[in-house]
């Protein structure tokens, strides 16, 4: 794609890299065939393609965003399966990184939304105040047919209906210390990211992480002073809060290297994890933190992608029951981990499945199963159609929001993939799943 940038403009760093991503563009539309959002809406505008447009033409002449581009934007869920499809290798993930945050910068959104994305980014990054936000929720549930007549107050609507109607204790395994690795032979040294909105929906998840790691030996580190990866206010264009929390984070996990060096560090959630591979190229500008940013990207493991690596014994029970396994966007786009889960999983003993349309995002991408509930609706439902004509038993996916997300709708358990590798190797049987399915390994 060919660009008139400015010197004076492309002098800034950020218009320098955008101008690269867009010139490597060669407008062959496949990106359009893979996107949830033209998928659903058949509109050019809500493809890769046509926000590429959008964004060349406001970053080139210099202007704030308006009404279309921010529209057209806000619809991207960031699933990236563009960039999976794209035969000319566009970092669609960075050059829609840069857009949000120039909407940001210079758009000012109608009132209610301004306070909706406002109250996210102040609640969800922060699990004390996140837990007391979903304990409030109960006062608001009465009125969700109310909210959703209106469409200023439909964000409102959805997270009262995300909201679930209880909620598991804090895990002390989420406090700072170190887990030590059972048995003789240390097989390693890992820090695991806590996070936010995970450790408090499903702190077993993390829970189910560090005992299967300690059993084989591994040795968790849950560092002092690590936080919310930043994903959510990143994804929202709010940069500043996004690189501060990569900062505490590399603060955190580089003090961790120091005291007795990390082999990775586990995430347990895709959605963080394709973030911070990216701090890197956050920080990258940072002279303070650029090289230990960098170091942090290079450590960072999903949990499955870890377990890959080891060489795993038999597992103690062979289940055999069928998975259908859910592949997050985060992780087949972002991180393209695609083989390593359903491997894990059938050398666990699960008979696993793979639906229909795989590649197409269950639409909850962070906050936009709140943001914009309809588009979501419509993927989560295409997606559990999909999921459930597999005649699997148990949903497995690797992120906590599509966990929230496909449970909302799905008549199966949706469970993380850890907690039935996990059950295989000698943990507790996963809460929803049947106990019948269990046949002992030979």
């Amino acid at each position: 794609m060919q660009t008139n940038f400015s010197l004076a403009q492309l002098a800034d760093p950020q218009v320098a890299e955008s101008e690269k991503i867009l010139r490597k563009c060669v407008h062959c539309g496949f990106c359009t065939a893979t996107c949830p959002t033209y998928v659903t809406l058949g509109n050019e505008l809500d493809s890769p393609r046509g926000r590429i447009y959008l964004i060349k033409d406001m970053l080139e002449n210099g202007r704030p965003a308006d009404k279309e581009i921010v529209t057209h934007i806000d619809r991207c869920l960031s699933c990236l399966a563009c960039m999976t499809t794209c035969p000319s290798g566009v970092n669609y993930m960075h050059l829609v990184d840069h857009a949000r945050a120039h909407i940001q910068e210079t758009y000012r959104r109608p009132l209610l939304d301004r306070l909706t994305r406002a109250l996210l980014a102040f609640v969800l990054p922060h699990p004390n105040r996140f837990r007391a936000a979903l304990k409030l929720a109960g006062l608001g549930r009465p009125f969700v047919g109310l909210f959703e007549k209106l469409p200023a107050l439909k964000p409102v609507a959805a997270m009262l209906k995300l909201a679930p109607l209880s909620l598991p204790a804090a895990s002390s395994k989420a406090k700072p210390g170190m887990h030590a690795g059972q048995g003789t032979q240390k097989r390693g040294r890992v820090a695991i990211l806590t996070g936010c909105a995970q450790s408090v929906l499903d702190p077993a998840i993390n829970d189910a992480t560090i005992s299967l790691l300690t059993r084989l030996g591994v040795e968790v580190v849950v560092p002092e002073g690590e936080g919310c990866c930043g994903a959510l206010v990143h994804h929202m264009g709010r940069e500043a809060a996004a690189l501060a929390s990569a900062r505490q984070n590399v603060d955190a996990w580089t003090r961790a290297v120091d005291q007795g060096g990390l082999d990775a560090i586990i995430i347990t959630a895709s959605g963080c994890g394709t973030t911070i591979k990216d701090y890197g190229f956050m920080l990258r500008l940072d002279p303070a933190y650029a090289d230990r940013a960098a170091l942090v990207s290079s450590l960072a493991k999903d949990i499955t992608e870890y377990l890959a690596a080891l060489d795993l014994p038999e597992p103690m029970r062979k289940p055999g029951t069928v998975v259908a396994y859910h592949s997050a966007c985060s992780m087949q786009h972002g991180q393209k981990i695609t083989r390593q889960p359903k491997e894990l999983l059938a050398k666990a003993g699960f008979v696993v499945r793979e639906p229909r349309e795989s590649h197409l995002c269950c639409g909850s991408a962070g906050t936009y199963n709140i943001l914009q509930p309809e588009i979501s609706a419509k993927l989560r439902d295409r997606k559990v159609k999909n999921i459930e004509a597999t005649g699997a038993e148990i949903i497995a996916t690797g992120n906590i929001g599509c966990i929230t997300q496909i449970a909302s709708a799905a008549k199966l358990p949706v469970v993380h993939t850890i907690k039935l590798l996990d059950w295989a190797y000698g943990g507790p049987r996963p809460e929803g799943v049947l106990e019948a399915a269990l046949v002992a390994a030979e």
